[in-house]
């Protein structure tokens, strides 16, 4: 868990400071370029890998979500699925991808999320969390990790598979 929280708040730390403290390439790092954009992905929910294998989670967590690209860098997202602990859970929030390493999209989302019955009773809390994300044409992968709250969040790495709609 310890390990987890220092690499999102480097992750965190990184992304937030000035795009002019970063070239626009350092090694295998590129910053993306901000421009406008226009794609709609659907996603059907999510696959979690839970770092605790043996407490009985659900890791198939059907859903429906959409994530609107409005720019090279950021999107809106919303939808609804099936967590961990077999409750209805809904979602908002927005990404921010400002980093590219190859073909993969570096960043994170921010949002609030509820339907964990041992967070908030079940109700909206904000959360943010590390997202690597990889595109084709018409299909793409969220990788999201979610880092471990005793008694409150099952941790896991999330595989979100989605859909372009149209671009």
């Amino acid at each position: 868990m310890s390990k987890i929280l220092v690499l999102t708040l480097a992750l965190g730390i990184t992304l937030g400071a000035s795009p002019s403290c970063f070239s626009q390439s350092y090694g295998p790092v590129e910053v993306i370029t901000p421009a406008e954009k226009n794609s709609l992905w659907i996603n059907p929910g999510l696959y979690s890998y839970h770092f605790d294998q043996g407490r009985g989670f659900n890791s198939v967590n059907y859903g429906l979500g959409l994530e609107y690209q409005f720019s090279t860098v950021a999107s809106i997202t919303v939808g609804t699925y099936r967590n961990s602990y077999y409750q209805t859970s809904n979602y908002v929030g927005a990404y921010w991808m400002p980093l590219a390493v190859g073909p993969f999209h570096v960043g994170m989302v921010a949002g609030g999320f509820n339907g964990y019955p041992n967070t908030q009773n079940g109700g909206w809390f904000p959360a943010i969390l590390p997202v690597i994300s990889l595109e084709g044409e018409r299909v793409g992968l969220n990788l999201i990790v979610i880092p471990s709250i005793a008694d409150r969040v099952a941790g896991s790495l999330s595989f979100q598979l989605k859909i372009k709609a149209f671009d």
